[in-house]
């Protein structure tokens, strides 16, 4: 068995699937259903029924899906790829034919099918239950270049023509007559703190003057703008709005979405990032905020389909502003968006409580008095509440600030996800070994934490002087003090060393049904958490870690799940309730058997926070594996979770890839740097006694090592641009997500490459 999407591998690996006993007794199914039968046939191995799906697929849908290739001149976006279901799966079925062929040596069979997928379904795509679609093309090209060792070259009518855009900035020919705009002088504020908010305008030629061009309502200004034509005429502007997002013409950027047809919000979203971006600070503010004053409302969505509330983040990224520039002596006040019902994937109940708030000059004495207390914190004030009794705690202070602690002391985590994959091996052919066993060098000590090696000059080799220091070692050198273990910790001893030698606590997990791990259940179906069977399993794998390392020292608190809210493999997306209320019980059994470490949920962003906050009283830290840019988080991000159901936060995946098309390795490995510090800072200012919201209690970086199985071919390192998200070139790629590389992979599992994102962390972690 060869490459197939890598989650339902695992979970191949530690579930029983069972099939019906005639596949021939389910009638026709729907090409989407008989491909993902024949994902798990073949991740079951077995064979007959792969061919079987495959089988019908091809022969009841081949026609459509020639029809549906031949309407296409290139892939269709995101939101349109399930309209193309017949070619996806008939393509997705050749493919899986051809890994079939290719683990039986049937070279010449395999590679009949491998072309039929390129020269006749080359716009189908196949997804990945981590989060995005794939190209069926571009992996059976792969499989045929591996197959005869020579790059085979894309259709070139496949391809765009790339365009070449230069680098610029913004020059602004009309900035406005207001540095802050007076909005006062220009209309009236109407249910303020309401949800029947509204800005009037009554002077809409004013206002427009004193916002300058590209804020609205001065939208059409920019046509005024001499530069304006000349970029016009020298086609620039040519092209989707969408595609110059993240270019570096933001001269271009800024022309094109002034005029962008999209709604107004969305609109100066965008504007005021290009001006952001071009170092215009003053502008993109004034921007931003016209957001709020005149489009609170306004709503865009997310490359998986969630909602995205622009006036939040607008507000968010104005704060941030005021915050990194302080020259400007600006202060945002009062500001806040709060969206009842806003925690679900729907925005047709939503309801938004608006302040708009103001943007206010500093006086002379505001400023004295931030110069003089600028790195001060605030006062907490005595405990009043107090969460566990036994090594580690979590209290609430008087004003409201939550904190962590170990013995009594202060315990901000400073976390990795910590999971290497030695080169080939993959979840996918069942060949990922348990990192805590591995030992490739029989030398009786585990790999990776006690053998990697630094290449201090990247050559892949390891020199005289490049002994072996350990993952454990450079860890704490890092000054990392947690690792996030996922689930099923299999070493004790491995732990306690960890811990006693090296000074590193664990977050131990389960991963509570997530990819249907635990429950019992087959990927098809997924987990279903009103099923008393598939509960009785979860219940009893968490009951079994706890009380396997309940009394280890190295133990800080229990995480449950990952991101099981986004509905992967089970029924939590369509039954919250259910599963948070499970998440609850599971909870309250943990504490009965243990008292002394806290219990944490690690869910997808604040999907369904509301519901969580309902029926998850006995949970004690909310946990939050959050993508959300370079600027951190977001003010609107804490400020939920303490309004919601006000409890510790800790951020439990947050990263950023280190590699970028068509730029250096020095470049994206800035870039990399720059987005983590600027997560990392995010969390330490709302974390306790500082002047963010304080219920941050830390955060773990996802991850440590790059793992070159997460897009495809794990002998490969790929460039693949999996999903797109706030990453600096806008996409994420899975596989260069660590602060350490592997090289050339010829040296796995024991080579590291540290990236300078290793010697951020460490300057910020040890000081």
């Amino acid at each position: 068995m060869r490459r197939i999407a890598a989650i339902i591998s695992i979970i191949l690996l530690v579930s029983a699937i069972s099939y019906p006993l005639c596949a021939q007794d389910e009638g026709v199914l729907s090409a989407k259903e008989y491909i993902l039968r024949a994902w798990e046939a073949w991740g079951a191995k077995d064979i007959d029924r792969t061919f079987y799906y495959t089988g019908e697929c091809i022969e009841l849908y081949a026609d459509q899906a020639k029809e549906q290739q031949a309407s296409l001149t290139g892939f269709p976006a995101t939101e349109a790829v399930d309209l193309y279901g017949a070619l996806n799966a008939v393509g997705a079925s050749f493919f899986i034919q051809g890994e079939v062929y290719l683990s039986q040596g049937r070279i010449d069979e395999a590679r009949s099918a491998f072309l039929v997928v390129t020269e006749k379904y080359g716009y189908s795509q196949n997804w990945d239950p981590r989060g995005w679609f794939w190209s069926v093309k571009e992996k059976a090209q792969a499989s045929l270049q591996k197959l005869t060792e020579e790059k085979v070259e894309v259709v070139e009518e496949d391809i765009e023509p790339k365009k070449i855009r230069p680098k610029t900035k913004i020059t602004l020919y009309d900035p406005g007559k207001e540095e802050i705009i007076e909005y006062k002088k220009y209309g009236y504020f109407k249910g303020v703190g309401t949800d029947k908010y509204r800005y009037v305008v009554k002077d809409p030629e004013g206002l427009a003057l004193a916002a300058g061009e590209g804020i609205y309502p001065n939208t059409s200004g920019v046509v005024w703008d001499p530069r304006y034509r000349e970029v016009k005429e020298e086609g620039r502007l040519k092209g989707n709005h969408w595609e110059f997002v993240n270019t570096e013409d933001l001269e271009a950027n800024f022309y094109k979405w002034s005029q962008a047809p999209e709604p107004m919000g969305v609109r100066l979203f965008y504007t005021a990032l290009a001006l952001e971006r071009s170092g215009l600070v003053q502008q993109a503010i004034k921007a931003y905020y016209a957001i709020v004053v005149h489009f609170p409302k306004s709503a865009g969505w997310t490359y998986f389909h969630t909602p995205w509330y622009i006036g939040q983040v607008a507000i968010d990224r104005i704060e941030y502003l005021i915050k990194h520039n302080p020259e400007l002596d600006m202060e945002l006040r009062g500001a806040r968006i709060f969206v009842k019902n806003g925690f679900d994937n729907s925005i047709t109940n939503d309801k938004f409580i608006i302040r708009p708030g103001s943007i206010v000059k500093l006086g002379f004495f505001d400023k004295i008095k931030r110069i003089l207390f600028k790195n001060e914190g605030v006062k907490k004030g005595m405990v009043v509440r107090q969460v566990g009794d036994g090594k580690v705690d979590l209290v609430r202070y008087k004003n409201g600030h939550w904190e962590l602690r170990v013995e009594g002391e202060p315990y901000i985590v400073k976390g990795i996800a910590y999971s290497p994959a030695k080169i080939g091996q993959s979840p996918d052919d069942g060949t990922l070994d348990d990192w805590m066993q591995a030992d490739y060098n029989n030398n009786g000590r585990i790999d990776g934490p006690y053998d990697a090696w630094v290449d201090e000059n990247f050559n892949n080799t390891q020199d005289p002087g490049e002994s072996p220091v350990g993952d454990f070692e450079l860890f704490r050198r890092m000054g990392c003090n947690t690792l996030r273990v996922y689930h099923n910790a299999s070493n004790k001893e491995l732990m306690r060393d960890l811990y006693n030698r090296f000074g590193i606590m664990v977050i131990m997990g389960d991963l509570l049904g997530a990819y249907t791990v635990g429950s019992g259940a087959n990927w098809y179906e997924g987990t279903d958490y009103e099923n008393p069977d598939q509960r009785k399993n979860m219940m009893d794998s968490v009951r079994k870690m706890v009380e396997k390392h309940k009394d280890e020292p190295y133990v800080l608190f229990w995480m449950l799940g990952n991101e099981n809210n986004y509905g992967v493999a089970n029924n939590a997306k369509e039954k919250p309730d259910a599963y948070y209320k499970f998440v609850n019980e599971v909870a309250q059994m943990i504490k009965t058997v243990d008292r002394d470490h806290p219990v944490a949920v690690s869910s997808g962003d604040l999907l369904f926070l509301d519901v969580f906050g309902e029926r998850c009283p006995d949970v004690d830290i909310y946990g939050s594996n959050a993508y959300r840019g370079e600027h951190g988080f977001g003010r609107s991000f804490w400020e939920n979770v303490k309004d919601v159901c006000d409890k510790p936060v800790i951020i439990t995946e947050y990263g950023c890839p280190s590699y970028m098309q068509e730029k250096s390795k020095e470049f994206v490995e800035a870039k990399q740097a720059e987005y983590l510090e600027g997560n990392w800072k995010d969390i330490v200012y709302n974390s306790a006694g500082r002047r963010g919201i304080g219920n941050a209690i830390g955060g773990v970086h996802f991850e440590w090592l790059d793992e070159w199985w997460k897009a495809y071919e794990p002998g490969l390192h790929d460039t693949t641009r999996n999903w797109s998200g706030p990453f600096p070139d806008g996409w994420n790629y899975e596989e260069w997500l660590g602060v350490a590389g592997q090289g050339d992979g010829k040296s796995s599992p024991f080579l590291r490459q540290l990236k300078k994102a290793y010697f951020v962390y460490q300057e910020m972690w040890t000081e």
